[in-house]
Formats: structure tokens, C-alpha cells, sequence
């Protein structure tokens, strides 16, 4: 049996009077590459924060690694590590490019700045970018604040085999991009799964066909607080789901209401 790395268990969520996840149970796998899915609103982010922590469910369990979680990420030590990627990079402005990827080690680690300098060189190397150490947010385009916010993600401490990341969560990392710099983010998804130093295990949040095709093993489809629908990537071409075969064409006509 391959092991899950994350359980959703009955988990609940409300704002307002708005009910977001409603029962919701989730199963992620070591290993796999799952993309969540689904309309505008239907609490997937709300998924990825709950998983990594920074939002607490209304009711339900959380298991991490087989261990019940208790709280939020500040409230315990959990056994595994959660790395997560922000939908807008979310970077900080007055930080250069070495100091947003370094950040975590500039404050909590005892390495050397010249230790710190090299594994931030590394990080760039593995997301596809050069010497930009010293650059500013606000000079990258956004296809490369996406890929320093990957480095930043994966960046870890030598000396604490703890801080690599086991699983990276991904808040529609090709938002906002051209196709050409979406594929670019695709491909880097993957190349982050395989390569050493990168993470095997990953949930990604997005509503493009081709960021779902191309970076998913398994899909899960959320509406109405609960998973409606899932299965393999192929089988999203196959499936007799009035919601999936709705979504994919992108028709108004369909169980999915169109509203605003």
C-alpha cells in the first residue's frame, strides 16, 4: 500500500454564511501529483491552507504522516514538512532575490551568509534562473517571481535534514501567465519531482487545461463543499461526469451554475 502522506477526515469549513467545504474527506498519496479542480470559490485554496496549516477547520481531522494534527502550524511540530507556494509569489518587495530564498536560513539558521549565498545559487539553478541574486521583485517579470518563489519553496538546511520539504503545495501557479510562460512553470513543476533537493510530492490548485494535463497524475473535482468527482488524468476525457464534461468545455449549460 503506498503511503498517505495527508488525510482529510470530515473536514468543515464556513465563512459567514457561506459554506465553503462540507464533510470534505481527501486522501493525498506519497508520491503523486495531485491537482485539485473545480469553479471559481468552491474552497480549493481554502484546501491547500488547511493542509499546510494556516487555516484551521471549523470541524474534522487532519492527519499528517498517520499523525492527528492538533492546531495550527505555530501550535505543534508536525512530522512532516510543508512547503507552499503562493497564487501572487508573494515575495517581499524589499528583499532582494537572495534574501526572499535565503530568508528562512538568514533568521532561524547559524550557517555562514557565504553558505547560505551558495545554496540560493543552487536554488536558482534548479528553477532555471541565472545569477539574479541581487535583483528586486519588482524587476523580474512575473514568470520569474514564480520561479524565485519555487526556489524559495524547496530551499532547506544542509545540516537539517528535517527542512526539506515533503510535500509542496501549488496556489494556481500559472496564473496571470502567457502560454508560452505557463509552459515554462509546467515543465518546472515536474522538473522539481524528479530532480534531488526537489519534492516527489505535491497538490496543485488550478483552473487551466493545460497546467492540469501537464502536471497531474490524479484530479480531484470540488463543488459544493465536497469532492464530486475523481480519478486519473486520461480518465478526464472518458468520464461520463455531467460536472467534469461541463468544466473541460467550459458550457454554461450544466449542473454548474453560472453566477456574476
Amino acid at each position: 500500500m503506498v503511503e498517505p502522506l495527508v488525510e482529510l477526515k470530515g473536514i468543515c469549513k464556513t465563512f459567514g454564511q457561506n459554506v465553503v467545504l462540507d464533510q470534505t474527506d481527501l486522501t493525498i498519496y506519497r508520491g503523486e501529483a495531485l491537482a485539485i479542480i473545480g469553479p471559481s470559490g468552491t474552497g480549493k485554496s481554502t484546501v491547500l491552507r488547511i493542509i499546510a496549516g494556516l487555516l484551521a477547520p471549523d470541524a474534522g481531522e487532519i492527519y499528517i504522516g498517520g499523525k492527528l494534527r492538533r492546531g495550527l502550524l505555530e501550535d505543534e511540530i508536525g512530522t512532516l514538512n510543508i512547503g507552499m507556494v503562493f497564487q501572487q509569489a508573494a515575495l517581499f518587495d524589499s528583499l532582494t532575490v537572495e534574501e526572499n530564498i535565503g530568508f528562512l536560513l538568514y533568521q532561524h539558521s547559524r550557517l555562514p551568509r557565504r553558505r547560505i549565498r551558495e545554496l540560493v545559487s543552487q536554488r536558482l539553478d534548479m528553477v532555471g534562473l541565472g545569477d539574479i541574486r541581487q535583483r528586486y521583485p519588482a524587476e523580474l517579470s512575473g514568470g520569474m517571481r514564480k520561479r524565485v518563489s519555487f526556489a524559495r519553496a524547496i530551499m532547506a538546511n544542509p545540516d537539517n535534514p528535517n527542512d526539506t520539504p515533503d510535500m509542496l503545495l501549488y496556489d494556481e501557479p500559472t496564473a496571470g501567465l502567457d502560454p508560452i510562460a505557463s509552459t515554462v512553470i509546467e515543465d518546472l513543476v515536474r522538473h522539481l519531482q524528479r530532480v534531488q533537493g526537489g519534492c516527489q510530492s505535491y497538490v496543485m490548485v488550478t483552473h487551466q487545461q493545460s497546467t492540469i494535463r501537464r502536471t497531474a497524475d490524479r484530479v480531484v473535482f470540488l463543488h459544493h463543499g465536497k469532492i464530486q468527482w475523481q480519478g486519473k488524468v486520461h480518465e478526464i476525457d472518458t468520464t461520463d461526469n455531467p460536472m467534469i464534461r461541463q468544466f473541460f468545455s467550459g458550457s454554461v449549460e450544466g449542473p454548474i451554475q453560472v453566477t456574476g
